[in-house]
């Protein structure tokens, strides 16, 4: 197990090789937990970020002489949320987001839930905890339509391994699909008749149809022609994008990828996958699309989050200001007294 904690001097780093018991209470629980969740069709990735985090609190009662979870009370957790909030976010001395904050508590809670319907503990003593707030982030760049062409212009396609990553950037830049949902793409969930993608099991576990333009399809044409046959060593091999050897593209690999291309466009922004999800949202917004329309493509479960983008396409609001205000043409030169 890897050490999760950056604290400060009164909450010490655990170090990679302390002990930890994992035949004692805490442990043992904890991985029926995690059990539990995976026979519920909880996503690895899920199940592995609530991990995560209960280790950082196993730890941090463990180095309490903390051995059970019968012995965790509200005090013990109010500490633990202290504890949270004077933290430094590993191997920095920032403090650790509030973000990073709610989804430690938040996953103490739902340890205690388990417990609880369990029979391990009469009560959940995290329950009643407030979390902290956490701020709604605006996305930190998005392309303009001039910055997106010149970065589809940096891969050279006519090497194998620029023409996969042009139909990549394409892929991303129509779709404004997620880096996973990329990545677990097969060939036969894009319909080049219709248009259309289908997503699986995307975030949430939910799936959904969205459309491609054809310019991204006429790339993504060219690369299924002239450049996965070349790299696909298992013929039986259904996934859309592949890497040199043949397998699925890895998460590290991908988003390096395309951060390096968007260097290389010297756009004076930084940024990978998720740059190109919020261009898409955003230039979209701005051309008109109804916000509807762009949840649906993103696949947000909730309207507020897609709202975020609203703040992000102040260009159309600005234009929309401009043409319909009534004190548009008014100076101060010219205003009467």
């Amino acid at each position: 197990m890897r050490g999760l904690w950056g604290g400060r001097a009164k909450e010490p780093v655990t170090s990679a090789s302390s002990k930890i018991d994992e035949q004692g209470g805490l442990w043992t629980l904890l991985r029926a937990f995690l059990e539990h969740l995976e026979m519920r069709a909880y996503k690895p990735t899920t199940t592995e970020a609530l991990r995560r985090a209960l280790m950082v609190f196993v730890r941090w009662a463990h180095e309490r002489d903390v051995r059970d979870w019968c012995l965790v009370d509200r005090p013990l957790c109010e500490r633990y949320q202290r504890a949270q909030f004077q933290a430094t976010a590993h191997g920095t001395d920032r403090p650790l987001s509030s973000r990073t904050q709610v989804h430690r508590l938040t996953s103490l809670k739902s340890m205690f839930r388990f417990l609880v319907k369990q029979g391990h503990v009469a009560a959940n003593p995290a329950a009643d905890l407030e979390l902290p707030r956490v701020a709604r982030q605006l996305p930190r760049h998005a392309l303009t339509i001039d910055e997106a062409e010149r970065l589809m212009l940096v891969p050279d396609v006519t090497h194998p391994m620029g023409l996969r990553l042009r139909a990549i950037l394409e892929f991303f830049y129509s779709t404004g699909v997620r880096r996973m949902e990329l990545i677990h793409l097969d060939v036969v969930d894009v319909d080049f008749g219709h248009g259309t993608v289908h997503v699986r099991d995307g975030k949430g576990g939910k799936d959904r149809f969205i459309p491609i333009g054809e310019r991204a399809l006429s790339w993504l044409r060219k690369y299924l022609a002239e450049v996965r046959p070349l790299f696909v060593v298992d013929m039986s091999t259904t996934t859309l994008f592949v890497a040199n050897n043949g397998e699925p593209l890895s998460k590290p690999w991908l988003s390096q990828l395309v951060a390096e291309a968007i260097d290389d466009a010297d756009v004076g922004k930084r940024g990978s996958c998720h740059m190109l999800r919020h261009t898409m949202a955003t230039l979209m917004l701005e051309g008109g699309a109804d916000i509807r329309y762009i949840q649906a493509m993103l696949g947000h479960a909730h309207m507020s989050t897609t709202e975020i983008y609203t703040h992000v396409a102040i260009g159309m609001l600005k234009r929309v200001h401009e043409r319909t205000h009534p004190a548009k043409m008014t100076r101060l030169d010219d205003a009467t007294p």
